[in-house]
């Protein structure tokens, strides 16, 4: 993977992680790091249930499957940690 592939991931991983934050209203506990991983993570988990993924380009479709994928996470990981899902 290419440096430039590398900032994409962290760009896109980024706006991604953050825009499922601030829908499962758990923005103000996480720092651009952590939304960083959010999104990246979501990504593969978008990736692996809907298929596609941001390494075959970047597209509407794509940006989707990662941001559906990121709330998925942050749902599980509220759901583990307080017991219900925002």
């Amino acid at each position: 993977m290419s440096l430039v592939g590398i900032i994409v991931w962290l760009v896109i991983g980024g706006i991604v992680g953050w825009l499922a934050s601030l829908v499962m209203r758990t923005d103000a506990q996480q720092g651009i790091l952590l939304n960083i991983v959010v999104g990246i993570v979501g990504g593969f988990i978008g990736g692996l249930l809907f298929g596609g993924s941001i390494n075959n380009g970047i597209s509407v479709m794509t940006f989707i499957t990662s941001l559906v994928g990121a709330i998925i996470l942050l749902a599980i990981v509220n759901l583990v940690r307080r017991g219900s899902v925002r």
